[in-house]
Formats: C-alpha cells, structure tokens, sequence
C-alpha cells in the first residue's frame, strides 16, 4: 500500500527535502468549571480505511450519522461542532437538515506536494439543546471533486465530531479545557508536542483527556505513540500502546471510525496535584495524523478571585480618592474564603492593603468602598491598581483556578485647581471722592496661564463660589478705591478663586484758561477739570501781570468768576479784561510741586 510518507522512497524524499506542513497550534477555547463532564458523538464519511494504490474505487460519502444519548440527569452546556477532510475545504454544510455556516476554519498544507486539508468550527448548542437526544447528520460535506488527488497516497478522508459538554449536579467540581487547531505528526515530521495550558490539577481522581483527531490508520503502526507528561496513553484492545490513532470510537467501542479518531483516556496516573500544564507528545513513523481538538477533565474545587473598579471619586484640590470595587467569584469551583488579601498600588507603589470580608460563593461577589490617600511623591496622572490575592508584593495566599487574572487597572488623573497669575490692583483716576471707572477686560490676559479655562467677576467672596451674579458691563465699570472683587477661574472639573483691588489715584488735573466772565452760561468762571472732591487740599492763587495776589480759593470756595478779593482792588472788585497767572498747590504727595500758568479774562 502508498501512504503519504510510508514508503521508502517517499520517506526518503521527504526527509531530503525538509518538507514541513504549515498548520494552527493548539491553543485554549473554552474553559469551564462546576459539575461537567463531556462526550463526544461523530461519524467518518470514509467508507473504508485508506488503502493507497490498493484501494477500492476512490469514492466517499457526503453524508453520515451518529446519536447523542444523554442520560436524564445531565443537561446541555455546549456543543462545538468540527468537520474536516481533505482540500481547501467545504464550508457549507447542513446539520439535521440545518444550514451550517462555520464561525472559524483552520488549514495545513504539505507543501512538497501542495495536498492541503482543511477542519472547521461551529457552535451548535442551540441547535443540540432544541433537538436533544437523537440521531445527528451532517450532509452536503461534498469532497467527490477533491479526493481524486488524494486517493493514490491514501490521505483522501471526511469526517465529522460533535464536543457535548454536559452538567449533572451528582458529578464532582471539574474543570474543563477544550483546546482546539489544527496540527499534524507524520509526512516527514516524526514527532509533535504542545502543552496544554490553564490547568489546575487539586485532585487527580477521575481525570480524563479526549482527543478528535483526524486521518489515522488502523493498519499502520510504525513508532505510533501518544503520550501525556512523558507516560504513553493507551486503552487496549480499542487503542494499543502503539498505534492510537488506528480509526476508532471510545464512546460507542466502534473501530471502524474509519480515518479519524474520538478517543478519552483516564489520566488520572499521570498528572499529580499541582500541575498547572500538561504536555502532550506524538510520534509517528509513518502515518500521517491530524489533531483538531483536546478535551481535558480534571477535579477543580477552587476559586477564582477577580476584581473590577468600580467607579472612583475625586474631590478638587485633593489627593483623597473613594473607590467603589467589587470582587468577584466567578468562573471557579469552591468558594472564596473570607479575609483573601487585596492590594492597592499607585503606579507601582504599595499605597494599602485590605481584605474581603465574607466568604464569596459560587458565581457570586463581594461590593465595598475605600477612601486613599495618594501620597505627595506620586504624579498627578498614575495607574491605580487593585490586586486581590495579593499581601502586597504580588504573592497570592488561595489556591486559584487563574492566577493571571486578579489585577483591575484604572488610570487616574487628579483634579488640579486651575493656576493663575497674582493679579497687582487695577488703577483708575479718581473721579471725585475716591471713585473711579475701571476697564476689566484687561483681567483675563494678565489672569489666565491657560486659556482654556473660562473666568467670571463677582463683587462678593459667596457669588464668585456659587458663580452667580457676575459682573456683566467690563469696560466700564464704577466702584470707590479699595474695592475687592473677586475672580472664579474654572477648568472642566474645578476651580479657584482670586482677587483683584481697584484703587484710584489722583491724576493731573486739565486747566481751562479762558474766561469769558459775561455769565452767559460758557466759560463763566476758571474751571480746572480733576480738582474737586479729587485733591482735597488743593488750594489756588491768582496773580495779575504786575504779580499781585488778587484771589485764593479752595476745596471750599467757588470757582474764580474774575473778582478780586486780596488787598489789591481796583475798578471797584471786578478783575480787568487781559492775561493773569495760577499757582495750583495740590498738597499731594504724587504733586510736590505746584503747577502753574497763565489764564486769560475777557468780559
């Protein structure tokens, strides 16, 4: 007979030539934990066993059957449906009649002769769960066009399997992996192994491992083993030590599974409490064989502590932070005991320790609140971490189904104040008794470092807080010197107040210095814009052209209408038309000096 690889001048052109099938290692699906246990059911759409040149008319099914018998007590968790066979594959299928499309699909080509084969995935479970017990029957899985290829060196095979994951409440707490892909021993390549990951083996007893396995012989044998943790599996006489991928079913007893393989091993001699992995090794020497998918079962009475951020609390200004959490038990075997430590890490910086307080069932979780403190060497913006099962260097005190999965990570960004600038007072000349008209548009520029933020004026300490009542008219506004107003500066989340004086300063007065003293209602008297009720001390003096004092006045007096009133008289007490001369002391300590000039009367 031909095989793919089998006989000695194919072998030898192979290993020559290095030849090496591309393919999908086997990696983790699904995991379950509780009461489970699974099955499989599936059928070969082979009529017979591969036999190369010396086989039967080169023809296969598109169609078979296989029946689920379910026992009273268990109920359906999943059902996984796989299909594979020979070529690139053939992706629409029917299941009982029902339309089939696979949700993913894994490929492996041997290269040196450009043979590739093909394996596809669906989740069938509502499916399985509306039709329960009963036969099953793949069709349309048509490979007529494809195998013609195939037939002269025996790799010409379809077949179907369906993974039952079923839950019985009398069964022990296990932990189920399915692990699925799509690799291959043979065809040059003499041995295979891969480990089997997320394990977490607390007791050994009743401990399985099921494998669907696609294109194996019954008729060839050649250094075939299977082994787990270096122990080889066999069950004899359906799977002997040395050829355990030989066509059969270890479900129905069949072995006329013809080129494909649903076979469970016990393995509860060759794993031991503690274990966290499994590795799995294949060798062949001849026959070519396909892995898709492995079942393990193992006795798992643990928890498995998450925990989630809940929500978190900032105040402005502050570095005290309230955080909601919540713990969970969830995908886990036994309860989680009361007391399982939680850390609390800024950055990578332990900032406290606490604990669960009850004992967390099954499936179910524990809410609470912490108030933090961060401290003041930790930056503004930080990663916050809660980690439970943890005393606070990353070790663990409860035995867990995962290990890997205890941490919820929130970034944080502290609320800051808005920064400003210190404000000096906004002057504003004196427009009688110290009041004044200020311009506050100013504010903003010289206020703000970021302009981002937004600013309102208030005119009392409890406005600006409760931000109402601001004021509105900025250009002009009119208050006494002194006067305090008050400046809310906000960002998106917080903000500060300021404040701003106003104060007025006595600015040079404007002398007008016509008179024309006809009280006809314009320029009527020496008017100096600036001066009262602004220098409230002022006093004045007015001389004639020879140098004569003839007025004083004062913040009490009226304005000079050209009368003469120091002992220099003439023309009765009225000042003649022409030009005369001011001396304006302000008596300011801003104004030493007087100021002075000439003024001219005219009647």
């Amino acid at each position: 007979m031909m095989k793919l690889n089998f006989n000695c001048i194919t072998f030898l052109l192979f290993f020559l030539f290095s030849i090496a099938l591309s393919g999908q290692e086997l990696s983790l699906y699904q995991q379950f934990n509780g009461r489970f246990d699974f099955t499989f059911i599936g059928n070969t759409l082979n009529t017979q066993e591969n036999l190369g040149i010396l086989n039967s008319p080169c023809i296969i099914n598109t169609s078979s059957s296989a029946q689920l018998e379910l026992q009273p007590d268990d109920t359906l968790e999943k059902a996984y449906l796989y299909w594979a066979g020979s070529g690139p594959g053939d992706f629409n299928v029917k299941l009982n009649n029902i339309d089939i499309v696979p949700d993913r699909t894994f490929n492996l080509t041997e290269t040196f002769s450009g043979l590739i084969f093909f394996s596809a995935f669906k989740d069938v479970t509502e499916q399985v769960i509306s039709t329960g017990n009963g036969e099953y029957t793949l069709s349309e899985l048509d490979l007529s066009n494809i195998i013609p290829n195939y037939c002269p060196n025996a790799t010409n095979f379809a077949g179907w399997a369906i993974i039952v994951v079923y839950q019985n409440d009398n069964l022990p707490i296990n932990q189920l992996n399915v692990y699925d892909g799509l690799d291959y021993i043979g065809g040059g390549k003499l041995s295979l192994s891969f480990s089997l990951n997320s394990l977490n083996v607390i007791d050994n007893i009743g401990a399985r491992i099921g494998f669907v396995a696609w294109e194996g012989d019954s008729s060839i044998s050649v250094n075939e083993t299977l082994r787990i943790n270096g122990n080889i599996l066999s069950n004899p006489p359906l799977n002997p030590a040395n050829n355990a991928f030989n066509g059969t079913n270890s479900i129905t007893g069949s072995n006329e599974l013809f080129n494909m393989d649903l076979d469970i091993y016990e393995i509860q001699n060759f794993i031991q409490p503690g274990d966290q992995s499994a590795e799995i090794a294949l060798t062949s020497g001849q026959d070519f064989v396909m892995i898709n998918a492995v079942v393990t079962k193992l006795n798992s009475q643990v928890p498995d502590a998450t925990i989630v951020i809940d929500d978190y609390i900032l105040t402005c200004d502050s570095r005290e932070i309230t955080v909601d959490y919540t713990v969970y038990n969830l995908e886990s075997t036994n309860p989680l005991p009361a007391n399982t430590p939680i850390a609390i890490y800024a950055n990578d910086s332990l900032i406290g320790t606490i604990a669960t307080i009850d004992v967390i069932e099954v499936g179910e979780s524990e809410s609470n609140s912490i108030i933090l403190q961060i401290p003041n060497e930790i930056p503004t913006v930080f990663e916050l971490t809660f980690s439970v099962d943890d005393i606070g260097n990353g070790t663990g005190i409860v035995n867990e189904i995962n290990e890997n999965n205890n941490t919820d990570v929130e970034e944080i960004s502290l609320l800051l104040l808005p920064e400003f600038t210190i404000l000096e007072p906004i002057f504003s000349c004196n427009e009688g008794f110290s009041i004044g008209t200020f311009d506050l548009t100013s504010i903003e520029n010289s206020l703000l470092i970021d302009f981002s933020n937004t600013i309102t004026i208030h005119e009392t300490l409890s406005e600006a807080e409760t931000n109402q009542n601001s004021i509105i008219n900025l250009s002009n506004y009119q208050a006494n010197s002194g006067t305090i107003l008050y400046i809310r500066i906000e960002n998106e989340f917080c903000f500060s107040i300021t404040t701003i004086e106003l104060r007025t300063k006595n600015c040079p007065p404007t002398v007008y210095n016509f008179i024309s003293a006809n009280e006809d209602g314009f320029n009527d008297f020496f008017f100096i814009d600036g001066l009262r009720n602004i220098f409230l001390n002022f006093q004045i003096e007015i001389y004639n052209r020879w140098g004569h004092l003839i007025w004083k006045g004062n913040q009490n007096t009226e304005d000079w209408r050209g009368e003469v009133t120091e002992e220099v008289k003439w023309n009765g007490a009225i000042s003649a038309d022409g030009t005369y001369f001011y001396l304006l002391f302000l008596n300011d300590p801003d104004y030493p000096k007087p100021l002075q000039g000439f003024l001219y009367i005219t009647r």
